[in-house]
């Protein structure tokens, strides 16, 4: 099992904490607001968590110590912390590290001095809220080869209230359905041949690139 350090418990990196937490994986998130990581522990959020100024170098040296094999670095508001801590985890050789930025700049400046990845979750939101309004099917996708790529669907409404062996998706599109997450951003993976697909649902699918723009015209 892999162990994962959450710097930064805003929305944003409490969500990151959560999500692994609810995966069982072993989770340490930090933050300087005693409020924050109180609240963390008492949701349910996380189940270890420290109340630390992370630009203390000294003090995140000493949790840093510690193993961990991926931290994520979740304080992209304060960009002299972001920067600093991301040395630290680099210097103290976390194998991989993935930060939050706010702009492209601050995310070029985060991957010279070592962040594996860089993440945008405000540009993430909007392209995601935009796509709702316009009804755009493909919110996000990940290219697996030259052929293949993993893309999250919203739900055409012509999915809502069926099963997947209703919808036969493979043989009508191609596709194959490996997730659902649902409106609270909850993962059902590997969903059943009887799993009913519902209102606000997203699906993740494996699909062949050349089919991407049929997916975009699913209603």
């Amino acid at each position: 099992m892999a162990n994962y350090l959450v710097v930064g418990l805003g929305r944003f990196g409490r969500s990151v904490a959560k999500t692994l937490y609810e995966n069982d994986q072993d989770v340490l998130a930090i933050d300087e607001d005693e409020e924050l990581v109180q609240q963390a522990i008492d949701s349910g959020a996380v189940s270890e968590a420290v109340i630390l100024d992370a630009s203390d170098e000294t003090a995140m040296k000493n949790i840093i110590k510690d193993n961990f094999d991926v931290a994520f670095v979740c304080i992209g508001a304060n960009v002299q912390a972001s920067i600093l801590v991301t040395l630290l985890l680099k210097e103290a050789g976390v194998p991989k590290i993935i930060a939050k930025a706010q702009s492209r700049s601050q995310g070029k400046v985060l991957e010279k001095i070592g962040a594996d990845e860089v993440v945008y979750p405000e540009e993430f939101m909007g392209k995601r809220v935009a796509s709702k309004v316009l009804r755009h099917t493909i919110i996000e996708h990940s290219k697996l080869s030259n052929k293949y790529a993993v893309v999250e669907v919203l739900t055409p409404k012509s999915f809502v209230k069926k099963s997947l062996i209703q919808l036969d998706v493979r043989k009508r599109f191609e596709i194959n359905i490996i997730g659902i997450k649902d409106s609270e951003n909850n993962v059902l993976i590997s969903p059943g041949p009887d799993t009913i697909i519902n209102e606000g649902d997203t699906l993740i699918v494996v699909a062949d690139s050349k089919k991407m723009n049929e997916l975009n015209r699913l209603k």
